[in-house]
């Protein structure tokens, strides 16, 4: 299927909205305040917290690019003081402004967030795709990889319905049932290695030998977890969350490899490992902190609260002084400071030489080893779910396009709207997780909102056209999620020689300076929502202990 422009509806009148690092940003990719833009129809966006300030980014982009503080003028102090402050407004902050609250009830605490809402990456929190009676999961083996569009429903004998060569479904098959042992000579432990050495499309190409259409057809199966394919994804890994090819060498299924990822390692054995990353979700646990935290019908920066949550204030400074540190945030027109008997950081750690310039200089290389991976969302609300029914599927992955996930949220009643959520994976994959999160979020950047738009119509035509389905006529309205600093980083082979054994980045990047200790999911490194816990509660150990 074919359509211009204008038979997907790119004309249409919508409700359009676009999102870079949850601040709103303008068709030409400039950042706006504000939370709508580009739309004809003013309303809710459909997926909670989202900041709008036009600082959240410029600021800390002027800072990294060395032009904040030549244009900022002289700080002033407010007088105020505090026993903590805390840089980000996120999962991992709210968790260090309630943990220490709970060691000190009577402690003064002020959050600051650079966004107009809390949140941080518990925006993008966790979405559970759950079976549908009467709805199977697909794979659509798209003109992108095999030259046309097929939607394989993945039921009986599926295989045989693939569009790839004959061989490649044999190779298939037996990848799926009865691989042989690719590594007869070697130990369970040098099997291992040797899988820690491979990425999984390397382990299919050059190991199996496996005809190029069965890696093109398996290549995007890790995106939906880990932001990239498998062209970047660790072959023990692979190994270890059940990827075909791997039953017959014979390794142990009850414990993880020492080589698999952190994350591999801590959900083995899980069934479900159908957890996506979309709006709602985690913010119900830090709502549930804040509520805890503030006195009822207070603001959040109420000065009767015990903690105080100051939002469109970006941190610019942290500095530690003889009695104690001062923090530095622009509130919109100039650099406001506070004193702390305490500082944690929970920001991205490659903010955090910029804010601390006096860290030292091994600490300041690891902090900006972070390299996060980018994440692409898109919500898009239809009129109703039929053409999803007639199609036969709830989820479906694609092979190549740009969109690697659609999934149906179908409507509680009959009649009424339903949503259908995409995943892209804007990481240039074939550079690796580090390399080419940098690339991609790059492109992700400079991609216009009307080329996202374009992709969301066409792939849904091509997906339910078939069924009835009218892009201009059942699209009502599109937001669109541009995480470019979406998942933390996590060691996993083959990209990081030295996990598991160490010495690891993380722990020269979280070390304790003076009165500032650092917390976030960074500093784990991990992308889930534990780990942003984890590192708060640390950091708050560090400092009270």
């Amino acid at each position: 299927m074919s359509l211009i422009p204008r038979d997907l509806g790119m004309n249409q009148p919508i409700s359009r909205r676009d999102f870079f690092d949850g601040v709103a940003v303008s068709a030409a990719g400039g950042v706006i305040a504000g939370r709508t833009r580009q739309e004809t129809t003013m309303e809710p966006a459909p997926t909670g917290y989202r900041g709008g300030a036009a600082q959240a980014l410029s600021v800390p982009h002027a800072l990294r690019d060395g032009r904040f503080w030549p244009h900022a003028g002289p700080p002033e102090p407010t007088g105020e003081t505090y026993d903590l402050v805390v840089v980000g407004g996120g999962l991992s902050g709210v968790s260090a402004a309630h943990e220490w609250l709970r060691r000190e009830p009577g402690a003064r605490v002020l959050v600051l967030d650079n966004h107009d809402e809390l949140g941080g990456q518990a925006r993008r929190a966790v979405f559970h795709g759950r079976p549908q009676t009467g709805l199977a999961d697909g794979v659509m083996c798209d003109e992108e990889s095999f030259g046309t569009d097929t939607l394989v429903r993945l039921t009986a004998d599926w295989v045989g319905r693939l569009p790839i060569a004959e061989r490649a479904r044999d190779e298939l098959r037996m990848l799926m049932r009865d691989p042989p042992d690719w590594f007869p000579g070697l130990s369970p432990e040098g099997k291992q290695e040797r899988l820690a050495e491979l990425t999984y499309s390397a382990f299919l190409l050059e190991v199996c030998g496996a005809h190029p259409d069965v890696e093109r057809f398996c290549r995007t199966m890790s995106c939906h977890k880990w932001g990239y394919d498998t062209r970047a994804f660790g072959a023990i890994d692979a190994w270890g969350t059940g990827c075909p090819g791997f039953a017959g060498l014979g390794l142990d299924a009850d414990k993880p490899s020492r080589f698999n990822s952190p994350t591999v390692k801590q959900e083995w054995g899980l069934t479900d490992h159908d957890i996506y990353h979309y709006s709602e979700g985690n913010q119900a646990l830090m709502r549930a902190m804040v509520a805890g935290m503030i006195p009822d019908a207070a603001s959040l920066d109420s000065p009767e609260s015990r903690v105080r949550f100051r939002l469109s204030s970006p941190v610019v400074s942290v500095r530690d002084g003889a009695a104690a540190a001062t923090v530095g945030y622009f509130d919109g027109h100039q650099v406001m400071t506070v004193e702390a008997g305490a500082v944690i950081l929970a920001c991205w750690s490659a903010v955090v030489p910029y804010l601390v310039p006096d860290l030292p200089h091994y600490q300041r290389e690891a902090l900006s080893a972070a390299v996060r991976v980018p994440l692409l969302h898109a919500t898009v609300r239809l009129r109703d779910g039929d053409a999803w029914w007639r199609a036969g599927v709830r989820r479906v992955r694609w092979t190549g396009a740009y969109w690697c996930l659609s999934e149906l949220d179908p409507p509680s009643r009959a009649g009424e709207p339903a949503h259908v959520r995409l995943l892209a994976t804007p990481c240039r994959s074939e550079l690796g997780p580090g390399a080419g999160s940098v690339a991609g979020r790059r492109e992700l950047f400079r991609t216009p909102y009307e080329r996202l738009e374009h992709t969301i119509r066409d792939q849904l035509a091509r997906l339910l056209g078939p069924g009835g389905f009218d892009p201009a006529r059942d699209i009502e309205a599109i937001t669109v999620d541009r995480w470019g600093h979406g998942n933390a980083p996590e060691y996993c082979r083959p990209w990081h020689a030295f996990y598991p054994d160490g010495p690891f980045p993380a722990e020269a990047a979280r070390r304790r300076f003076g009165r500032i200790a650092i917390a976030g999911s960074d500093a784990v490194p991990a992308a889930r929502a534990d780990a942003a816990v984890i590192a708060a509660c640390r950091a708050v150990e560090e400092l009270v202990r």
